[in-house]
Formats: structure tokens, sequence, C-alpha cells
């Protein structure tokens, strides 16, 4: 997988690093390139911006040898094994250390223009590039930032060898990276656009997040605000209990089905749901069961009910918007979700997470014309199986995405960002493209 660009891989990179939102963090970029990158992680994550220039101090004689590295506010930091077998003493390294803080404060002056640093002290830094290769600027950059008095460092980046991400993690509490190809190279090989970044780029960028947000307007009552409510579906003799987000200018809405019945008390659910919310698409976390009916088991498996249910809340949601409509299923109700898309065609897409789409009638699984993404846990063995033979059976644009580490509730650190990222993509993927439509009649 390439990136278009460093807008492109510092999007996906914010994905990934989601579950940091509402925290204490900074981030800051290493100049040039990673910048770029850092820019839209802080504006995803919605946190402080700032630029981390760090200069290695190199031995006189062997320039590409680093016997330590400096930052600002006077960090130091000294590689005691380098300076004793190069031998160095103590006005060699005052001098480099003398030219190397000059063109520190030069640089830092013309980024910033004035503006003071963002304090790290205590807080959550997020150590942001464009790319590794061997990793050493990366490495000097995180020791500056733990000397700045860092309570955590996360290390993130798009693309780097394996070899080198392994080494930083004696540097960094947490290291983050999209790919990590046997096969590396170099990290612009891994860009479609991979543009020189200039000081002036960097600069913009800097001032533009570091500008106020401009301020919301008043409300008006021309105009209701973003629905985000406690709502009852209508679903023949029943109500369903449901919770609904509809962002203002919402494209489609996802309505999400849990197959032990309660959808929107599910923190798994409404975790992905804020994912969504987030790109902007609506959300409606529906109770297929009531609480009456949950405790019943055979309720769970009874997917013709789930399916007829979901079906209802496809109808109801149409009325109340006239928008598209996905659905996304967890357990029991990814069958319930594929058994409903089987019988109308007007469905965008279908993501399941830890599903059992094997539950769903072969029949069902072989109508089904919407785009379906089956999520599944690498650990997670035996349903992996049973969603490889769901897949088997179907015939419309489906695929399945394995995430490593993951177990079946994907409770692992970073497995749902990453199945909450597959359901954004795939789901905003979709919306650009008409319903599949029902599938030729057969003529007699």
């Amino acid at each position: 997988m390439r990136f278009e660009d460093r807008t492109d891989a510092g999007r996906r990179l914010a994905r990934r690093l989601e579950y940091l939102h509402g925290q204490d963090v900074v981030v800051l970029g290493l100049p040039r390139g990673g910048v770029p990158v850092a820019f839209e992680v802080a504006r995803e994550l919605d946190a402080p911006l700032d630029v981390l220039v760090v200069r290695k101090l190199g031995v006189p004689w062997q320039p590409e040898l680093a016997f330590g590295a400096v930052g600002e506010n006077g960090v130091r930091v000294l590689n005691d094994d380098v300076i004793e077998e190069a031998r160095l003493g103590p006005a060699d390294q005052r001098t480099v250390e003398q030219a190397e803080r000059g063109e520190l404060e030069r640089r830092v002056a013309r980024y910033r223009r004035n503006r003071a640093p963002v304090p790290v002290a205590g807080r959550t830094v997020v150590v942001v590039d464009d790319g590794l290769a061997t990793g050493a600027t990366a490495a000097v950059a995180c020791r500056v930032v733990r000397g700045q008095g860092a309570a955590r460092i996360v290390l993130a980046v798009p693309v780097g060898p394996g070899r080198t991400l392994l080494r930083l993690q004696e540097v960094a509490d947490r290291v983050v990276c999209l790919q990590s190809p046997r096969l590396f190279g170099s990290v612009g090989a891994w860009y479609h656009d991979f543009a020189q970044v200039g000081d002036a780029e960097v600069t913009d960028l800097l001032a533009r997040a570091a500008r106020p947000a401009p301020p919301s307007p008043p409300a008006s009552s021309a105009s209701p605000p973003q629905a985000n409510r406690e709502v009852e579906v209508p679903a023949g003799r029943v109500r369903l209990s449901a919770r609904f987000v509809l962002p203002d200018g919402a494209p489609a809405v996802v309505a999400f089905a849990h197959g032990s019945g309660s959808s929107r008390h599910s923190p798994r659910n409404r975790y992905v749901a804020d994912v969504l919310n987030r790109a902007g698409l609506g959300t409606l976390l529906l109770d297929l069961l009531g609480e009456d009916e949950e405790g019943d088991r055979r309720n769970v498996f009874d997917i013709v009910l789930l399916a007829g249910r979901l079906r209802a809340a496809a109808v109801w949601l149409r009325r109340e918007t006239g928008l598209p409509v996905s659905y996304f299923g967890a357990s029991t109700g990814a069958a319930a979700a594929l058994e409903a898309a089987a019988e109308d065609f007007d469905i965008r897409a279908v993501v399941s997470r830890g599903g059992r789409p094997d539950l769903a009638t072969p029949a069902a699984l072989a109508r089904v014309r919407a785009p379906t993404l089956l999520v599944v846990g690498s650990q997670d063995t035996r349903v992996l199986s049973l969603n490889r033979l769901a897949a088997d059976r179907m015939h419309s644009d489906h695929r399945i995405a394995v995430v490593p580490g993951a177990t079946h509730l994907f409770e692992e650190p970073g497995t749902l960002s990453t199945a909450a990222e597959l359901a954004r993509d795939w789901f905003t993927t979709h919306l650009a493209l008409p319903p599949a439509g029902a599938p030729p009649r057969r003529s007699a």
C-alpha cells in the first residue's frame, strides 16, 4: 500500500492514533517532511502541534558518527561509548555543540516566528515523521523529548523497516507504524508524491495549527442542531430502542446490529460509531431485542427475527433522513445484516466485525449485492474459518480483512481502532458508488 502524499499518510496515521483523542497530548513533527504528516495527526486528535528541531552532534573528523544530540531549552543527550571510543575531549565537544546550537536556534526562529514552544513536560508526546530508514534522527528526537520531561512518548510513522522499529522501542514508550514492508528500499518509494517540503510550508502549517478555531455560529431556531438522541424504531408490533446520531451534512447512515440485543450500550460499537461520526457518517445503534427477549438465547440466534427488525430500521432511517443506509454487524448481528441486505438491494455496504456471517443462509449470502467487508482478528481462528466459509458463498464484491494480534473481542491495544478504520474506509469508499441493484432475472 502506497500513500498518495504526506497528507494522506497523516490522515491514515491519525486514525490509528484515535485512541489518544481527549488525552493530554502534544504532537511534534520532525522537520521538514514530518510536519505535514504531524499536522493531520494533530488536527484529528484536536491536539496542539509544534515542531521538534534536533541537531546531532557529530565527531569532528567523522561527522556521520554522532556522539550526542541537542534540543531546545538546553537539552543535551550524550553517547558516552562513542565519546570514549573517539577519545573526544571536552573542548572538541563544546565546539561542535556551539555550532549545532546556533543552527538549531536559527531553524527554530525560522519555523516558529517568535511563538513560544508548546510545553511537553508531564504530557503524552506524539513524535511524527514521514517515515524511517535508519531511525537515527527519530531516536535522538525521542531522547530529547524525554529530556524535556515528557511523561510518555509515542513515536508514530507511516512506514519503516522492522529492524528499525524494534530498535526504537528502546527509546519510545510505544512505536506506531502503519506498514513495515519486508523489502523496504527507501521512504520515498512508499509515496506516490514525495515532493520536497520547504521551510515555507513548515512555517505555514505551524501557523495554521496555532490559529484559534473560528467561533461557532449562534444557535438558530431556523436550523435544527445535530441529531444525537435516544429514539424508538417501530418494527412490527415492537418498538426498538436506539441511539441515533446524524452529523450535519451526513451523506449516509449506518445501522448497527449486535446479536446479543443491546447495540447502543456496547462500548465497542459505540467506539466504532464515534469513528464513523467523526468521518461525517450518521449512525443508529439499534437494540434488536428488548430486555425481556435477550435473556432467551434462542432469540440471539434467530437470524430471521433479527434481520426483519433490521430491515424495518432501514425503512425508518430512509423515511427520517432520506439518506442511503449501510449495515454494521457484530456477532450474530453480522448474519442478520447479510440476511437483511439480501432482501434490500438499496443497502450501500455491509461491514462485519468479529461476526458470524456463516449463520446466514447460503441462499441469502449468494443474493447479497452490497459490497461486504468481513473484519476478523488473526487470533480468532475458529471465527476466521467460518468467515472464509461464508465468503466462499458470496458473489458480491467482498473482502476479508484480518487484524493482526486481535482476538474475538478486539481487546488488544490498537486492534479495535484498526477495525474501526477499516469500517470507516469501506463505508466512505462505497458511498461514492451507486447501489449494486438487484440481480438480473433469468429469462425462461
